[in-house]
């Protein structure tokens, strides 16, 4: 199970030191990922309400997040890049794909792209995209990039795309770069069959916002029943865990991880956030705390 950490960009400075700081300092540990989440805006909650808007809102740091990647690459060597979730459907496809394709050259080969339909229709509406079909479409979306990153030329003719004998250069180092689906939120942690389904039909792996309990081990099987049903091994679908470290002692960690990995977890992503961390330096000896405290491998 590799161990990431999720990278707590509303919580730390937004310069670029502070950012160089964290993303050295997580490779330096042996952190094996970044996870980096993704909005283009924030809305304002004078006048919009949603379910995450007391954590996320227009006064919210969150770097973009492709831009952000191609940094990282440059001042890191090892330490994998993960979106965690690149909101994909209020995204221009093609436009995505060769992003994701520059970062993994750049990076030489350290990329995973998660992706997720998203939450907020003002973010949808801004970027004149569709926020009622986002699902149906964000699995063309995933066929229409795997193509271009696999293809020296595509002629595809789908329901939203059209590529006229186009191809992209340069193409990926990772043929194809994994796609990772996000499902469920903290606010809603039980996604429908529609998205779990989805998972099983063409995700490499998941990033589900669920706990290693009786709940979160049920809707684990329920993804494995459905790709039994479509002929893919459940094996082959990666897990991405997610463990909230605040609040909580080293034993509380160590009996989450052992949880997820008994679960099927391939990846545990730590989560410092929301625990009254302000500055990258905070969140660094927070990393270290983890590491220090706990005898997962790194």
């Amino acid at each position: 199970m590799e161990v990431g950490v999720i990278f707590p960009q509303t919580e730390i400075e937004p310069d670029p030191s502070a950012i160089k700081d964290f993303a050295q300092a997580a490779e330096a540990m042996g952190y094996s990922y970044i996870f980096i989440a993704d909005h283009v805006l924030g809305a304002d909650s004078a006048h919009h309400d949603f379910p995450s808007i007391g954590v996320y809102n227009h006064k919210s740091v969150v770097h973009e997040t492709m831009t952000l990647m191609g940094y990282l690459s440059g001042i890191t060597e090892r330490v994998g890049l993960a979106t965690g979730i690149l909101i994909l459907p209020q995204r221009q496809t093609v436009l995505v794909a060769k992003q994701a394709a520059e970062v993994d050259v750049l990076s030489g080969g350290r990329l995973r792209l998660g992706v997720g339909v998203g939450w907020n229709t003002v973010e949808f509406e801004a970027l004149d995209q569709d926020f009622h079909n986002r699902g149906a479409r964000s699995a063309e979306q995933i066929e229409v990039m795997r193509l271009l990153w696999t293809q020296d030329v595509v002629d595809f003719h789908g329901k939203w795309h059209n590529i006229s004998h186009a191809g992209l250069c340069p193409r990926p180092v990772q043929q194809p770069i994994p796609v990772f689906l996000g499902a469920g939120s903290s606010h809603s942690p039980t996604p429908p069959d529609s998205v779990l389904k989805r998972v099983a039909r063409i995700a490499d792996g998941w990033c589900p916002n669920l706990k290693p309990d009786d709940a979160g081990r049920a809707i684990v099987e329920r993804v494995d029943g459905f790709m039994k049903e479509m002929g893919r091994d459940p094996k082959t679908l990666a897990l991405d865990g997610r463990l909230r470290a605040s609040g909580k002692q080293p034993e509380d960690w160590m009996d989450e991880a052992k949880a997820w990995q008994e679960m099927g977890a391939s990846f545990l992503s730590i989560e410092n956030r929301q625990g009254g961390l302000k500055t990258a330096g905070e969140h660094i000896e927070a990393m270290r705390r983890f590491k220090d405290a706990t005898d997962l491998k790194f």
